[in-house]
């Protein structure tokens, strides 16, 4: 083999430059992104708060990513649900998915409380605090919940802000859909096409994205520049290096443990998309379309990424748990408290959890989520701005590894449910039935 491949490399000098070129062009778009988004950091960085300037052309990103949203959840889970063979097949996803982001979410708690007790980083914290003029009254946790999972008018589940109840809506709807059998399958058929349509409209708008990532993200850095000062870079240069380990190492096991060595090479592949939205937008949800065109690509079944994607986007929170810990750490510093005895930490873990899995779904769920630290600790109410200043400083990471978690999760759910072959069954599917994944595959891989 060793003497054909000699003169065949010798005689064909142009075999090495075609593979680079081939990767070049099959990695060419988010090469663009990341390009955009390091530029965008770099005018950031130099200009400072007169970078906002470029900022309304990264708000008109942002704001078609929204628009976009919504109809493409509400299709891609609807078709979805109705697409699938059982009730029994949903539970299964549902079940999964829930226990999968429980325990993502406490390794992420532990991870960051392991951080914080080798680094010693909170100890002589001193910030000066102010009483807040006024605290939101948000009514009662019941309240909160009934209005996450519901509206009490059709019109409010066509927003973003309430997510939870349009993925709710969307379930029940595939679940009609599927229950009335063949009158079910014209309105199956539309459901399909425009999970399609929408799939294409994303498309369609990541042409845009270089530019609009990189100006968003011009801005948000020279914004954030002027906050990391004082004691607060404290949890700056704590917080950042942690979510880029847990980003690298996590999701790198997390992937293999769901397919393998051909598991991380297919995540690793594709996750850049999502990664350079979510970190520019500092938004899951506005991550949502990217990381449903990375399921695809990998190879996650249609039902499992279109179920799991959207509902991970506002119900698991990876970075949010690591984020938790580091606040609840920083106010026990502020306030010569011990953080680390075995109460105070079995009730961070569990105070990340519900901020990362039950509050986050949740309307105006950040703050209820900072308002239960504080009471579950006795903290003075002074101690609020404390947090959302930290809450700032450190939503890019954070809302990246929201998101990306999101993936491999899918990834994982896969596995647990079609087995370890799951990659393989994936592809044969689109092989035997090519609408399964729509034909965008091909252009979004050139886009």
């Amino acid at each position: 083999m060793a003497s054909t491949a000699g003169p065949a490399a010798a005689g064909n000098p142009q075999q090495s430059p075609s593979k680079l070129g081939q990767i070049l062009r099959n990695y060419r778009f988010p090469l663009f992104i990341l390009t955009g988004v390091v530029i965008g950091a770099i005018i950031g960085l130099i200009f400072g708060e007169k970078a906002a300037v470029i900022k309304p052309f990264g708000t008109l990103f942002i704001n078609m990513m929204f628009t976009l949203v919504v109809p493409l959840v509400f299709f891609s889970i609807s078709s979805a649900v109705a697409g699938m063979s059982s009730a029994t097949r949903l539970g299964k996803i549902l079940g999964s998915m829930l226990g999968i982001f429980a325990v993502t979410g406490i390794i992420a708690s532990i991870v960051m409380i392991a951080a914080l007790w080798i680094t010693k980083a909170t100890q002589g914290v001193q910030v000066e605090m102010t009483q807040p003029k006024d605290v939101e009254e948000l009514g009662s946790i019941g309240d909160q919940l009934v209005q996450t999972f519901v509206v009490d008018d059709f019109s409010k589940i066509l927003s973003a802000e309430h997510m939870l109840a349009l993925i709710v809506f969307a379930v029940i709807v595939g679940i009609a859909t599927s229950k009335i059998g063949e009158a079910g399958r014209p309105f199956a058929a539309f459901l399909h096409s425009g999970s399609e349509v929408f799939l294409k409209f994303t498309s369609i708008i990541m042409y845009y994205a270089p530019i609009g990532l990189g100006a968003y993200f011009a801005a948000l850095i020279g914004e954030l520049g002027a906050q990391l000062v004082g004691d607060y870079v404290r949890a700056f240069l704590v917080y950042y290096p942690v979510a880029i380990v847990y980003f690298v190492v996590a999701f790198t096991l997390y992937s293999f443990l769901a397919g393998g060595r051909r598991g991380i090479v297919a995540f690793w592949a594709n996750i850049i998309e999502p990664t350079a939205i979510s970190l520019g937008t500092s938004s899951s949800v506005a991550a949502i379309p990217a990381n449903l065109r990375a399921g695809e690509r990998i190879g996650v079944p249609r039902d499992i990424r279109e179920t799991i994607i959207p509902i991970g986007a506002t119900i698991h929170m990876e970075g949010s748990s690591l984020s938790a810990i580091l606040k609840i750490a920083f106010l026990f510093a502020v306030f010569q408290r011990d953080f680390f005895t075995p109460g105070n930490i079995l009730i961070g873990i569990a105070v990340a959890l519900l901020a990362g899995m039950v509050m986050a779904g949740i309307p105006s769920g950040g703050f209820i989520g900072e308002l239960m630290i504080i009471t579950l600790y006795g903290f003075p109410a002074a101690a609020l701005p404390v947090i959302q200043i930290i809450g700032t400083v450190i939503d890019p990471p954070a809302t990246t590894v929201n998101a990306v978690g999101d993936q491999a999760s899918s990834m994982m759910v896969a596995r647990v449910l079609d087995g370890k072959d799951w990659m393989d069954k994936s592809e044969e599917s689109q092989e035997l039935d090519p609408d399964v994944t729509g034909s965008d595959t091909t252009e979004s891989a050139d886009v």
